[in-house]
């Protein structure tokens, strides 16, 4: 029997657009190139904020994959199962492209297109952008192999997803997945032991046989993965299919899933292989070189769904506190609240201009853009997803006790927080690669510096901080134990540089003032007295 009438409890939020409710990103997109893809993106907006594909995101994460080594006779197969909600997550992503757009639209500012897509995915459910993302990024590192790129590429430009366990060439489309990391090594991909042994003579694009192991495999589901593996010649990099040309399963054999804190709904793996096939990507003893053409990629996403995971708690957030009352008024009317807010709201604007930023930069093979993405993807995916968790568990707490509970999305939301910030290349990694990026490419940071100056002028904030940056730098760089503390600067300016250019004046204002000049707390809510909050948070806010 009911024991009271229940009052003041927040209306579920479905039934939006995700695309042309997001002002910074709409304006994003036309600014970076890809205004064309204005029609697809709304279509996709309204999809996933729809409360069919919301419940997707619930399901497949609660309802997470299932490894099967073993078919009812005995036989090995090593298959992972997974629940409904995921095919129709992955068919959804397939079906719109955001596996390989910018391969199979030759249109300018293809990049951009897909990126606003993507971070759209990445809002409504995170976990299945992995296998999307690892398929987009693998196309670059194919072509440096052309004759396994001629049979793979039109496989992946395929828009249908086949979720079916049988060879490649049976599929009517493929995805491909990513095994670097073994063991002993973790991020010291040169520490890996796995062997690769020359079928014939060897070389570029000649069949090799794997025995070895690999401690994260993403995505094990995926019909073939570039792996890194010792062969005669040095670490070198491999397309390792799930089934040999002959029709057979190759020796892959899953040992475990990985109990990971978030991303539940995506299979993560422990795998091994004995004596498999594969063929080699590019030159023998260059497989970092090779691999690292998709890990850029990636690490462009993991920028991506920072920003994506930033918009979204933003998105909660202000929601719920705009039909929350608490002492007598609405939260969304209460200053401090309002503080809080507007600082989170200038967060996920920095981010989402930023990114969308660098996914132009992949629009482009213009030397400046090349030497600027170089430097830039890394700073970017530092700071962006440093930033994340502190982020969404602030705006977790507008939400109280109720954001605490699952059916809030908040927690899951939450336990992916820290995901993009380890996964290809954790903090230090990233920082050590924008030292070393710095040391043999000093083109690099200049054309950084290049991109940030383009505001100079129209803030003193932000010239008196390049000025210091641009004086500074140098030593900074010469210090390993202030990698950290650079990239932090090099990010901060870039997104300023940005917000000052395109965002309107309170956004980019605030940010200068709280993020450069220091008038700021060590939390979120401390924006200086003189901001003006409100038209940030209607400008971020789901109307």
């Amino acid at each position: 029997m009911p024991t009271h009438e229940v009052q003041n409890q927040v209306p579920a939020l479905s039934g939006y657009n995700l695309f042309t409710s997001d002002r910074v990103l709409v304006e994003a997109v036309r600014r970076e190139g890809g205004k064309w893809i204005y029609g697809r993106a709304s279509e996709l907006g309204a999809l996933l904020g729809g409360e069919e594909a919301i419940g997707w995101g619930f399901g497949a994460n609660n309802y997470p994959p299932v490894l099967h080594t073993h078919d009812a006779r005995g036989l090995r197969i090593d298959e992972v199962r997974f629940h409904p909600a995921w095919h129709d997550l992955m068919r959804t992503s397939v079906e719109f492209g955001l596996h390989n757009l910018p391969w199979v639209d030759s249109r300018p500012g293809a990049q951009v297109a897909r990126a606003a897509m993507f971070l759209m995915a990445g809002q409504n459910e995170a976990g299945h952008s992995c296998p999307i993302s690892m398929t987009f990024a693998c196309v670059p590192a194919l072509r440096r192999q052309p004759d396994v790129a001629a049979v793979w590429e039109p496989r992946i430009a395929s828009m249908q997803y086949d979720a079916r366990m049988v060879p490649a060439d049976k599929k009517l489309g493929v995805l491909v997945g990513m095994a670097m990391t073994e063991k002993q090594g973790g991020s010291d991909v040169r520490a890996n032991t796995s062997r690769a042994v020359p079928a014939a003579r060897g070389g570029p694009g000649s069949e090799y046989r794997l025995t070895g192991h690999k401690w994260f495999c993403s995505a094990p589901m995926c019909d073939a993965f570039l792996v890194l593996a010792q062969a005669p010649g040095g670490l070198s990099c491999f397309l390792f299919p799930r089934w040999t040309p002959d029709g057979e399963r190759n020796r892959l054999f899953i040992q475990r899933l990985k109990n990971k804190l978030g991303n539940r709904s995506n299979a993560s793996s422990e795998i091994e292989f004995e004596d498999a096939y594969a063929v080699m990507l590019g030159e023998e003893g260059r497989g970092v070189r090779t691999i690292v053409e998709m890990v850029n990629h990636t690490r462009l996403d993991c920028t991506l769904g920072g920003a994506a995971a930033m918009r979204q708690a933003v998105v909660q957030a202000t929601h719920h506190v705009r039909h929350r009352q608490a002492f007598g008024r609405l939260l969304a009317d209460q200053p401090l609240m309002q503080n809080v807010l507007a600082d989170l709201c200038l967060e996920s604007e920095a981010a989402t201009v930023l990114a969308m930023r660098l996914a132009r930069a992949y629009d482009s093979n213009d030397e400046s853009e090349v030497l600027f993405r170089r430097i830039a993807t890394a700073v970017a995916k530092y700071w962006v997803c440093k930033r994340t968790t502190v982020h969404v568990g602030e705006a977790l707490e507008c939400l109280g006790g109720n954001g605490f509970v699952e059916d809030s999305m908040m927690p899951r939301l939450f336990r992916e927080s820290p995901l993009n910030s380890i996964w290809e290349g954790s903090g230090n990694v990233i920082c050590l690669d924008v030292l070393r990026a710095i040391g043999s490419e000093p083109d690099t940071i200049h054309a950084l510096l290049a991109e940030i100056r383009e505001a100079r002028g129209s803030d003193h904030r932000l010239d008196a901080f390049v000025g210091q940056l641009a004086d500074e730098w140098t030593s900074l760089a010469d210090e390993p134990t202030q990698g950290r503390r650079l990239v932090e600067r090099l990010a901060l300016a870039l997104q300023a540089s940005l917000l000052v250019r395109f965002s309107p004046a309170e956004v980019s204002d605030a940010f200068c003032a709280s993020r450069l000049d220091g008038d700021w707390g060590r939390a979120f809510g401390t924006l200086p007295q003189a901001c003006k909050l409100a038209p940030i948070v209607d400008r971020a806010a789901v109307s």
